[in-house]
């Protein structure tokens, strides 16, 4: 299955689950609800998602009068993609890692630290700037937002059932085990599949990084050089919520295998590794 039909078949699932655990909650209005509460508050973020996350990071625009390396690779591969040039940005923190940001590629940003640019030698940066590029042109941020507003919903469902804001037919008995799927289990899987669309996504721009580089071993080399600088130097001012943006994750420990927001590095590695070699074609 490829990477686009993965991320469908995901969503759909992720739909699915809505739709039934909602009707087993609250009904139609009680779903409707829900949804319209994670869709406000997703879509905000969606929209103002840039400002807030390079502000965090204290991310400072680069451009053509600063003669910056980074800036240049980063010109040159959109040229090729055909991409608008997206705003691009520095971020004083010596962890090396990159995002990118923006609600479609004529609003986008990308941005990388200064430990990364320090790191990797001009392949291996545009193998990761390329991969930023990639999710831009495949629409990540709205695909990760709708995710996002439905693995929401469903954790509000399962608050709703909790605390009874929801009416219910006082004259029906709940199955036990049914409710503890909607309180515990609906959320968690939402959770999950979020985080498996995320990993999908991921492989998916890896993919469109070697085609838009034409450097896939460049790529493999700075995710094992970012992999292992991480890890030594963490993330200054890093937020959790942030994880699933950067190329790699920042944040260690944990459920990782479970809730991991990225594939692991060494699958990632081999991948780009057989697409140098021929073995996948792009």
């Amino acid at each position: 299955m490829s990477n686009n039909a993965r991320t469908v078949f995901l969503m759909a699932t992720l739909t699915v689950l809505f739709v039934v655990i909602g009707g087993q909650v609250g009904g139609r209005q009680g779903a409707v609800i829900a949804f319209l509460a994670a869709a406000a508050m997703n879509f905000f973020a969606y929209w103002f998602s840039d400002k807030m996350v390079l502000s965090h990071y204290h991310a400072q625009q680069v451009g053509p009068e600063d003669n910056s390396r980074l800036y240049r690779i980063v010109e040159s591969l959109a040229q090729k993609a055909n991409l608008p040039i997206p705003k691009v940005y520095v971020i004083p923190d010596q962890s090396p890692n990159a995002f990118a940001t923006g609600r479609n590629p004529q609003h986008a940003a990308v941005a990388a630290t200064q430990g990364i640019i320090n790191l990797l030698d001009d392949d291996e940066l545009s193998g990761v700037m390329a991969h930023e590029l990639a999710h831009v042109r495949h629409r990540d941020i709205l695909t990760g937002t709708i995710a996002a507003t439905f693995a929401g919903a469903l954790a509000m469902l399962g608050q709703f059932a909790r605390y009874g804001a929801v009416a219910r037919d006082s004259n029906r008995r709940q199955n036990p085990l049914g409710m503890i799927f909607i309180l515990i289990g609906a959320p968690l899987a939402g959770m999950i599949i979020r985080a498996m669309i995320s990993r999908t996504r991921e492989y998916a721009a890896d993919v469109g990084g070697a085609e838009i580089s034409g450097k896939p071993l460049g790529l493999a080399s700075a995710l094992n050089k970012i992999t292992q600088a991480v890890q030594r130097v963490p993330l200054m001012r890093g937020n959790a919520a942030h994880a699933h943006m950067f190329i790699i994750n920042p944040f260690m420990g944990g459920l990782q295998k479970l809730f991991s927001t990225h594939p692991p590095v060494a699958e990632r590695i081999e991948k780009l590794q057989a697409i140098a070699n021929g073995r996948i074609a792009i």
